[in-house]
């Protein structure tokens, strides 16, 4: 059974204080993680985590890693601006990106972000929007086919969008060379949320294996693999979490057998992990606050899709537990008793925390935790039926907590107009509806 890092006594106090629903973050966890991590690659002195902004933008749980010595991988202009606004230098920042507007690229080489190009046709684009390429850039590898681990099919690659095929890539890095790049590096993302040790270790193969034929056959030093995310986490009770430092001593193998007989034993390991980093450490705080009993059950709750998409999206599994209320009992290692549809207030009706789960019996007020957050859950959220984005709440090591993103309130959204809204109400400053 998934345990909350949260008690429910502890819960009912938070939550008399910031209206729920909310995502509630674990300070102690991520800590204790990110040095899990960096010990994982102890044995490479030039390993950095880039941290993937795009999993969780917030800046207070971003800082918390770069005192880690994380960087921060960028997506788009806006995640530029908040590694800036961070105070993140530029060999922090890895930019990899895909369709990319002209304006990221030179914001990016404004920065000194390293930039992982995901398109040989990228490179001539970059120069005529941004400039010159800098002495420091990547190229993201796609190898098409299925790519498959010993216990089956891992992902589609030749289905994915991302990355330049081999030919293209030994291209990419001529053209590089050629314009006095002194620093290459070699990407790819094969997998996304992988379960057991063994997806790392195997990118890594091929990875090191490209390196090697990249140096030799173009001359260009490699001066890094990015192994990019991908590492999974446990969503679902039964699942067994990655052992990271099994993960890093898979890693090393692949590096003593490939790289140091080839002479490149100064390569440095980057990864650029969201999910593993953060995920686990964020939870949904809401409250059951309907009960409706038709063809089946269904517990309505005061979040939804708009807080948390991965459900409605993909059919992702969230684990939830009830926790009970103010003045009431801890439910929150109560076996089910009842089978429930879990929903929100969507007119969707994939606005669906959970299908067919069973629970404890839930009374209105109870809260829940949603677990399993804190990558791809706020930062995916969206404002259909005019619903307003959740606060953000981060809990400190010593027990207290901190706001670290309001809730979004109906002004914030009005401001966003570009006509007032009196002029909206058909030219009248009354409503049209009194």
């Amino acid at each position: 059974m998934k345990q909350p890092f949260v008690t429910k006594d502890q819960l009912v106090d938070i939550a008399e204080r910031y209206p729920t629903p909310f995502h509630l973050y674990d300070e102690a966890g991520i800590r204790r993680n990110a040095e899990a991590v960096l010990d994982a690659f102890s044995w490479n002195p030039g390993f950095r985590e880039y941290f993937a902004v795009k999993a969780n933008p917030n800046p207070a749980l971003i800082q918390i890693l770069l005192e880690y010595g994380c960087g921060c991988d960028c997506s788009s202009y806006t995640e530029l601006l908040i590694a800036r606004a961070l105070g993140v230098p530029g060999e922090k920042i890895m930019f990899s990106s895909n369709d990319t507007p002209a304006e990221d690229f030179r914001l990016a080489r404004e920065l000194g972000a390293i930039v992982n190009f995901d398109d040989i046709s990228h490179i001539p684009f970059f120069e005529e929007e941004a400039g010159p390429v800098g002495p420091v850039a990547s190229c993201r590898f796609n190898p098409g086919g299925l790519f498959r681990l010993a216990n089956g099919i891992m992902d589609n690659p030749g289905e994915s969008k991302y990355g330049m095929t081999e030919g293209q890539l030994f291209e990419a890095y001529r053209m590089l060379v050629e314009r006095g790049c002194s620093m290459l590096g070699l990407h790819a993302f094969l997998a996304s949320n992988t379960h057991g040790n063994d997806y790392y270790p195997a990118l890594a193969r091929i990875l090191f294996g490209l390196a090697v034929r990249l140096h030799e056959e173009t001359g260009a030093h490699v001066g890094f693999v990015n192994l990019s995310g991908g590492v999974g986490i446990p969503y679902r009770p039964d699942e067994e979490p990655c052992d990271i430092r099994a993960i890093g001593e898979g890693v090393r193998r692949a590096f003593e057998e490939v790289l140091v007989p080839a002479g490149m034993g100064d390569v440095a390991i980057c990864a650029e992990m969201g999910r593993f980093m953060m995920g686990p450490y964020g939870c949904l705080v809401t409250r059951a606050i309907h009960e409706k009993n038709i063809y089946k059950d269904y517990l309505g709750v005061d979040a939804s899709a708009v807080d948390l998409i991965r459900p409605a999206m993909y059919g992702a599994y969230h684990h939830i537990t009830v926790m009970g209320q103010a003045g009431g009992p801890d439910k929150s290692s109560w076996p089910a008793a009842r089978t429930y549809d879990v929903t929100g207030s969507l007119c969707e009706n994939n606005d669906k925390f959970a299908v067919d789960r069973g629970l404890p019996e839930v009374d209105r007020g109870d809260l829940l935790v949603i677990h399993d957050t804190g990558a791809h859950g706020h930062s995916m959220g969206y404002n259909y039926n005019g619903r307003l984005r959740s606060a953000e709440v981060l809990l400190r090591e010593d027990g207290s907590t901190e706001l670290i993103r309001r809730a979004e309130t109906p002004s914030d959204y009005f401001a966003t107009l570009t006509v007032p809204f009196a002029r909206l109400a058909y030219g009248r400053k009354e409503s049209p509806w009194t």
